[in-house]
């Protein structure tokens, strides 16, 4: 697609007509079953079609027009209902059939071996499995997701991410994986296919954004099982009614025997209804809002967990700050000349590709004008940074030059029989309070000096962490840099605590014990090292140009690859959470309001005395049931587009925002109902149909 996915409009006009249909298709027992309050509105709904047939061609247990009306509004509310689940579909099929045309029929060259210079054959892209090697070249499509295991690419992601700029695809480090769809504008790639036929992720995310694999989250599940008992309950009271009205009947003479025409109104009126027909499109619509932000979820729960968190943990590089550390500056060590500090540190960064490894090679040039060399014509091997070691370097004949932490250089001499001087620590220490990072450079068992990195905090991310402690979220920043650095970064962007040296390993312990302490953890991240994080954390945003391994590892995937995206998410979140218990608020006071409309007039024929009990002044007993039921179905209706666009989100703490949603909508659904029962009654007297 030419843009990044975006939501549609709540009432666009092909999403209504598909969405009409689709309320229909949903009359089906296999369907509705699956809801049990609108299941149990659907038995009434049969039920009350069957007593107005019998009330054609014989004795009716009510007049033929009240059970018509009646039954055509039961069966109004399951389509209204139906509705708002096919419009939160809807919106997600429109984007998926977006998704769908970016697909294409396109020929693979598989190679016979994992070298380029292998001869390939072409081969329909449906045709190939994981495992399969493939070479893709500059104008050709990249023709199953995979890992690049040689070479180096622009690529054009436009297709997944919306974003026009080009990205950079290379073998090895956390920029290997490559996406099925998107097109390679130069140079080329070895690529390893690493998913089956309808397994890649465009797959994936066209089957997510149909909810084909949409499954109800806990919350969700554990409302629907309380909303299911409530509509046991109600169902056990009418049913306990009709014997009362029996028996008040025929054993005391009073009045008449309510009809089952009324009692399933009653029913359908005191059951929970709006919510019940509304849950489903809630959930949804939750998915949805993640789309529109370019975040893919593999599971509804993951969206759901994302507004529960309490704690998030960021990489300080990309996230706090902006990520590409730049050398300012060469801090010889005594004895050392700043140009033999500049030579050895430019060695060891020959092959760094890495922004503060360019800038190194950049700044020996500027400032001692030091040209860059081949490493291959000097004989050398270039040693690449790991999270283990934490430094890198280059071994030349007769020299082994490193460049890393202060701690790990340190450990390396000590294993070199060398030490760490006392004035260099103090300058790595002087840099670190300065927020700067130092990286300090040896050759052999001595100690050159070293080079200041600096980075820049993000421009408002301090004001976001400030929104997220006011939220009740506590951050938590983990960086490999030492703790006096970690120290300045972390006062600098306001987070409430850091995790210096950090390896793998720590984060893993670190979410571990947050949990074992009770709290909800999301983190983001996108490189293999972050995989064991992820898969442990409850919220796991990894980055769409991330490895393969990142990516499996987590629950969201973003397709801007912006870490501090997990932000929007946990508001997302959030937002979802307030929008079902808002609209649980509202159903269940709603209800409440019903009693007062609809319990005097559905048992006035057996109890007249309970006729002073109108306190609506509705027309007549079969007005106000009638009243009640067509409100019942049309509020359903009217709370679709907040269902959809969810309730508006604000950074206030728990306790007020639960004091005013329950005055807005607890207050709200008590209202509404006598507001909107009133003016339907007026309408039916009006229109002549008070003695249906």
């Amino acid at each position: 697609m030419a843009a990044r996915i975006q939501g549609q409009p709540i009432w666009d006009a092909a999403i209504i007509k598909t969405a009409m249909i689709d309320s229909f298709k949903k009359l089906t027992p296999h369907y509705q079953i699956r809801n049990p309050v609108m299941f149990a509105v659907y038995i009434g709904s049969i039920l009350t079609s069957c007593l107005f047939i019998q009330s054609l061609f014989g004795k009716g247990e009510a007049p033929a027009g009240f059970i018509f009306a009646i039954t055509l509004w039961l069966w109004f509310t399951l389509i209204f209902a139906n509705f708002a689940e096919a419009m939160a579909e809807g919106r997600g099929k429109a984007q998926a059939n977006t998704l769908r045309k970016s697909r294409l029929d396109i020929l693979a060259k598989k190679l016979s071996s994992h070298s380029r210079d292998a001869k390939y054959q072409l081969i329909p892209a449906t045709k190939l499995r994981a495992g399969d090697i493939v070479l893709v070249e500059a104008g050709d499509v990249v023709p199953s997701d995979g890992e690049a295991i040689e070479g180096i690419a622009s690529v054009n992601e436009s297709a997944i991410t919306g974003e026009s700029a080009p990205v950079i695809r290379e073998s090895g480090g956390d920029r290997s994986a490559v996406t099925g769809g998107t097109e390679v504008i130069s140079d080329w790639l070895v690529v390893r296919v690493t998913a089956n036929p309808g397994e890649t992720f465009l797959d994936h995310m066209i089957e997510l954004i149909e909810g084909t694999k949409r499954q109800k989250t806990p919350n969700e599940l554990a409302l629907t099982i309380l909303l299911a008992a409530l509509t046991m309950v109600f169902l056990l009271v009418c049913a306990t009614l009709l014997a009362f009205s029996i028996y008040s009947y025929h054993a005391l003479g009073l009045g008449s025997v309510v009809s089952i025409t009324v009692l399933v109104a009653l029913f359908v009126c005191l059951a929970p209804t709006t919510i019940g027909g509304l849950l489903s499109a809630i959930g949804i619509a939750g998915m949805d809002r993640m789309i529109q932000a370019n975040v893919i979820a593999l599971s509804g729960r993951a969206v759901e967990s994302a507004g529960d968190v309490n704690v998030l943990i960021l990489d300080k590089t990309g996230t706090v700050t902006l990520g590409n550390r730049q050398a300012t500056e060469f801090i010889p060590a005594e004895g050392v000349k700043g140009e033999t500090l500049a030579d050895a540190a430019q060695l060891a960064s020959l092959a760094d590709e890495t922004p503060e490894g360019r800038s190194i090679v950049i700044l020996a040039k500027e400032n001692f004008h030091l040209r860059g060399r081949e490493l291959h014509e000097l004989g050398a091997t270039f040693i690449p940074f790991t999270a283990q070691t934490r430094m890198s370097g280059a071994n030349l004949p007769g020299r082994q030059i490193r460049k890393g932490a202060a701690q790990a250089i340190e450990i390396y001499l000590h294993q070199m029989g060398g030490v760490f001087p006392a004035s260099v620590r103090t300058t790595v220490d002087i840099i670190a309070r300065q927020g700067g990072t130092p990286l300090v450079v040896a050759e052999g068992n001595k100690v050159l000096g070293v080079i200041c990195l600096k980075d820049i905090v993000k421009g408002g991310i301090r004001e976001r962490f400030a929104e997220l402690r006011q939220m009740g979220i506590k951050t938590i920043m983990v960086t490999g840099d030492n703790p006096l650095t970690a120290a300045a970064i972390a006062a600098e962007a306001g987070v409430d605590d850091f995790l210096a040296n950090a390896t793998p390993e720590d984060k893993l312990a670190l979410i571990r014990r947050l949990q074992a302490q009770g709290h909800l953890v999301a983190m983001a991240g996108d490189g293999t090292n972050d995989a064991p994080a992820l898969a442990q954390a409850d919220v796991a945003l990894a980055m769409n140009t991330g490895t393969q391994a990142a990516k499996e590892a987590g629950n969201l995937v973003d397709l801007d690859s912006n870490p501090t995206k997990l932000i929007e998410i946990v508001e997302i979140g959030k937002q979802l959470l307030m929008t079902r218990g808002a609209l649980t608020t509202f159903s269940i006071a709603n209800d409440i309001a019903k009693y007062f409309a609809i319990i005097p007039a559905a048992f006035a024929s057996t109890y007249p005395a309970l006729n002073a009990m109108n306190i609506m002044h509705l027309t007549t007993p079969q007005s106000a049931i009638l009243s009640a039921v067509i409100f019942n179905g049309l509020i359903i209706v009217a709370l679709i587009p907040l269902a959809l666009r969810g309730v508006t989100y604000r950074h206030v703490s728990a306790e007020i925002l639960l004091r005013t949603h329950v005055f807005i909508y607890g207050l709200g659904g008590l209202i509404a109902p006598f507001v909107g029962i009133k003016l339907i009654d007026l309408l039916i007297r009006f229109l002549g149909l008070a003695y249906l």
